[in-house]
Formats: structure tokens, sequence, C-alpha cells
């Protein structure tokens, strides 16, 4: 039998029944009831706004999959262009499917020269990265033609290619031109995450160590989707105006820039410096549970057990540390999360490491300045923002426009300015 949800208005006495399908019931019982009826949910806490067959998240058993397949077998076993690709076209590549993608991808890597030499020398010389990714981002739909013919699936996939292929060089263009450092050009006998990597740090005899690559694609995996959050939500109402890609996607890495969204791993940093010592843990957690400052890289809005980005992230760190030396920072944040783990003022708030909480680690290691966190973010999310604008112009979807409750004054007649 299937299950339903009965409403009934107190104030008619009208009832209606609607089905409840994977935890959800249709808002249309709410205009039954009456037209003029609307449900208050800031921040969509109780709202999904769309339908989606990307990405499957379960907050309370910390299960998190790309169309099905889940993210500790991805990271494992797979490569981000690979998941890219799984995001973008629902399976995973067969080996010709793949090779051509790469092939693609790889040949879309360089930008404009307009972009590198006249855009980026528009900023001012300590421009942050992230200000400087959005702005470039949007300006890139201005190059091509085709960026507004949105109902064009080959056209489309065209602008997918760009973006994806395009965002690490403007990624490395930001942060060098930030530093004062010359540009490097893309090299296509790359992998993605190496020819990132050699972008971002090559000087002379640069040769990128293979361990550091695979640390970086799986931090691109992880990063590449996670459902309906803010930066994903921008994405598609956006796009459901049927703004170009670059102009939606610029939007979404804005979402990002905020520090309640990409910047909870600068934050980390900030709190580790912070407490300093392995000694000085204690009395650092006891002022949290005081509410005297905040345990960053440990709670998610959705996630209500270990975020299992986590696990594979911080095995991943030790990969990297094995190349770079430890953080100095790794151990207090080994015996933060020793002791908040054990503390029952956390379990009872279900209060675990997130995947903010070993990045930032290992971004520091890699010698990525902290302005540089929420552009590694945005690199790998622009596969996981176009599968959603390309998603959303396939289902046809209408244009996003919420409804608000209205909390003003009343109708009231204008005063001339003498007798105010």
């Amino acid at each position: 039998m299937p299950e339903t949800i009965t409403i009934t208005d107190d104030r008619t006495g009208k009832t209606v029944t609607v089905p409840i399908e994977g935890g959800v019931f249709p808002s249309s019982a709410l205009r039954e009831l009456d037209p003029s009826l609307y449900m208050y949910d800031p921040a969509y806490m109780s709202t999904a706004a769309t339908q989606s067959a990307i990405t499957y998240l379960d907050g309370t058993n910390g299960v998190l999959r790309y169309r099905g397949y889940p993210i500790e077998q991805l990271a494992e076993k797979s490569t981000y262009l690979e998941v890219a690709y799984l995001l973008m076209n629902g399976e995973l590549p067969n080996e010709t499917e793949l090779v051509q993608w790469k092939h693609d991808v790889t040949h879309h890597t360089f930008i404009h020269e307009n972009m590198r030499k006249k855009f980026a020398e528009g900023f001012h010389y300590d421009a942050h990265p992230m200000g400087m990714f959005v702005s470039a981002v949007a300006a890139l739909g201005t190059f091509y033609d085709g960026a507004k013919e949105i109902e064009d699936p080959e056209e489309r996939n065209h602008q997918v290619l760009r973006l994806i292929a395009k965002a690490p060089t403007i990624a490395a263009m930001c942060y060098r031109f930030s530093v004062g450092l010359p540009f490097n050009m893309p090299d296509n006998d790359l992998s993605y995450s190496a020819n990132f990597l050699n972008m971002m740090w090559k000087i002379g005899d640069y040769e990128v160590d293979p361990r550091l690559e695979r640390a970086m694609d799986i931090l691109f995996i992880l990063h590449a989707d996670h459902e309906q959050n803010c930066g994903t939500t921008a994405m598609r109402v956006i796009g459901s105006s049927h703004a170009d890609p670059y102009s939606a996607a610029a939007g979404a890495a804005s979402a990002l820039y905020g520090p309640r969204h990409g910047g909870a791993n600068e934050a980390v940093i900030r709190m580790l410096n912070d407490i300093g010592t392995v000694d000085n843990v204690p009395a650092f957690v006891e002022s949290v549970k005081k509410g005297e400052g905040r345990l960053m890289g440990f709670g998610h809005r959705v996630y209500k057990n270990y975020d299992p980005r986590a696990t594979i992230i911080k095995e991943a760190a030790y990969d990297v540390f094995d190349v770079t030396g430890k953080s100095p920072l790794l151990d207090v944040a080994l015996k933060l999360e020793e002791v908040a783990l054990s503390d029952e003022y956390f379990i009872e708030r279900k209060l675990y490491p997130n995947v903010d909480f070993y990045s930032g680690l290992i971004y520091q290691a890699l010698k990525f300045p902290t302005e540089m966190f929420t552009v590694l973010f945005a690199i790998p999310r622009m596969s996981g923002w176009l599968a959603h604008w390309d998603e959303l112009l396939v289902e046809g979807q209408k244009i996003s426009r919420p409804r608000q409750w209205y909390t003003g004054a009343d109708e009231r007649n204008y005063v001339d300015l003498a007798d105010r």
C-alpha cells in the first residue's frame, strides 16, 4: 500500500491526501487546500526545490553516491575526469568514450590571449584569486558565440567541455597573477590534475610527483558534487532563467566564495593555528563547550553522522605528507579529533569531522595559500554545477520563483515632504 499524508485545514475543515515518495510529498497539497496558502521555510530546511538523478546524500547514515556509485569506490578506483563524465552523462564511460572525453577536455584547456593578458592585468596586484576566478568565468562567456544557444545540445556540450577544461587554467592564472609570477601554459601531455599542479608551480625543472597528482585527483573527486548545496542551488536558479552557463557558473562560484560555504577549510586552518599545540587542545575544547569558540570542520548541515569524504581525505593526507613532510598542525588536528569524538558533548550533538577538517591540511602541505582554498573547491565543482544545469534544461524546469511571507506595513497614503 502506498504511503500517504493527510493534511487538514482547521479553518475550513477541508482535507487533502497526497502520496509520499522517497520521504517527500508534493506542495500541490497546500494549493489544493487553499491557492493562497504557502509554507514558510527559510533556507530551504525542509523543502525539496527540485528533482535530481545526479547525487544521492543520506546524511543520517553518512552515505554519498554519484549516479548511484559510492563515493568510496570512485575515490579509490576512478579519476576526476571519469567522474566528471559520469556526472554529466549518467553512466561511467567505456574505454573509447573515456579516451575521447579526455581528448576533448584536454584540447580546450587554453584560454584566449585577451583573457590572459588584458583581462587579468585589469585587476589590482593583490586581488583575491577567488574574486578574479568569479569574474573570469563570467567574462569567458563573451568569447563564445554559442554560449547562449542553450537549447542546442551540441552547443551545450561545447560550453561544458570549455568550462571543465578551462577552470584549472583560470585558477592557475589567478594565482600566478596574485603573486607576480608569469603564466604557465597548459601542457596537453599531462593529466587533468597534473596539468593544474604544473601550471600552478612550474618554475624551472618542476616535475609533478605522481602521489601528489593522485591526491589532487581524489580531492577533485570528493568535491565534484554534493547535492543541493548553496552554490548548486544558485546554479540551478540562475540556469532556470536560461542564462548562459558561464553566467550561471559565475553565480554559483560567487555563492561558494562566501565563508559559510566554500571557506570552511580556511577556518579550520585558522582554528588549528590559534590552538597552536597539542597541549592546548583540551582547554580549547572546554572553551567551545562553554560557547566561547567554534569547533570548525566538525558537523554539517546535512550529515548527522561521519562525513564519508572525511575518512577518504584523511587517508589521502598521509600520502601527501609522505612527499611534503608532516604538517605541524597535523598533530593538533589528530588530538582535536580524538578529544572531540570521545566527549559526550559532541557525541550528543552528532558533531563529527567533515571534509573540510583535513582538506585544508592537504592544501597547506601542497603550499597553496589559504586564499586559494575556495578556488580549489570551485575547479572540481564545475562539473557538478554543469550536470545540474544540463539536467534542469533537459527536464524543462520552470524559472525559479519562490514566494515570500510579507511582514511589512499595510497600505498607507503618501505624505508630502513638508508634512513629514
